[in-house]
């Protein structure tokens, strides 16, 4: 029996997510965002983050708001109903962070040549707009066997990928299902993962699905237990996403003051998710965020 990797989400993040890691976080696009992850950074006072990823969100705001993150490696920061994210304006106008402007596909084909070993991956993508110009880990070349020009996209290694996954065992084989976005390039990319799990499950309730495994579990470094970890964001086949926590956020991030006091009830004034959850948030707007219409995929024969 392989060995438990389960930890406190606390002891996670203490362990592996030293200042001025290199963090990989909101894979999957707009769901499954580990937004408890990114608290328990902001609760431990980590520092010199460069945070890594696709439509980030506003986890990467709230990181940059509490001045966890050095440097910006991303399409895009904001809230996706509203707009841009206030803390990252503020950061990039003052240039208190620095910004690395990419593309969904160019961030993609960054963390694709790190999974392979390679140092960059040729492409089409960028050729022609700011990113070129804006971007010096992005460049042009001549293919060896046409010449025709190309851009090269130089390879993204993490320290550490974080994902909030639905179902693990304890010694990482995970389940993880709906857009997945960039999260298996960004695994295999990077030097650690963590993982934050909706249910911890037997490793039978597993392979019996072997297709749906995330990536071999001797590649994650720790597993946390973590219900309601991506919260506001949705979780497929657990809830959905809080659009009301998304405008609250807006308005309570608009001036300095404002994050302060966010920062000061929702992330330090409680010690974990579950009192998050139990208090910022509140039983009766968690059953309605809860899924009620459940939709249950096919099933498959692994028989031979």
């Amino acid at each position: 029996m392989p060995p438990s990797k389960l930890l406190s989400l606390s002891e996670a993040v203490q362990r592996f997510v030293p200042d001025g890691s290199a963090v990989a976080l909101g894979l999957s696009l707009e769901t499954a965002i580990p937004f408890a992850f990114g608290h328990e950074v902001i609760r431990q006072n980590k520092r010199n983050l460069t945070l890594i990823g696709p439509i980030s969100d506003i986890l990467f705001d709230q990181l940059i708001g509490a001045g966890c993150a050095e440097k910006v490696r991303a399409a895009w920061v904001g809230n996706v109903i509203t707009g841009i994210g206030y803390n990252y304006q503020r950061a990039a106008e003052s240039r208190s962070i620095t910004v690395e402007h990419h593309s969904n596909f160019t961030i993609s084909l960054a963390l694709k040549a790190a999974a392979m070993g390679v140092t960059f991956l040729p492409s089409l993508t960028a050729l022609g707009s700011d990113i070129l110009n804006e971007n010096p880990s992005i460049t042009t070349m001549s293919c060896p066997f046409t010449g025709k020009r190309l851009s090269a996209v130089a390879a993204i290694r993490p320290d550490v990928a974080v994902v909030q996954v639905q179902r693990s065992d304890t010694s990482g084989n995970a389940h993880v299902w709906g857009c997945l976005g960039i999260t298996r390039e960004a695994c295999m990319a990077a030097e650690k993962v963590l993982l934050l799990a909706e249910e911890i499950v037997s490793s039978d309730m597993i392979f019996r699905d072997p297709n749906r495994v995330l990536v071999p579990g001797f590649r994650v470094s720790a597993v946390a237990h973590v219900p309601w970890g991506a919260h506001p964001s949705p979780m497929p086949g657990y809830y959905n996403r809080d659009h009301e926590e998304f405008l609250r956020y807006k308005n309570r991030s608009k001036r300095p003051e404002d994050f302060e006091a966010w920062l000061k009830s929702d992330v330090h004034g409680v010690p974990d998710r579950d009192v998050y959850m139990r208090r910022c948030i509140g039983e009766e707007r968690m059953q309605a965020l809860a899924i009620r219409n459940h939709s249950i995929a096919e099933g498959v024969d692994y028989g031979y």
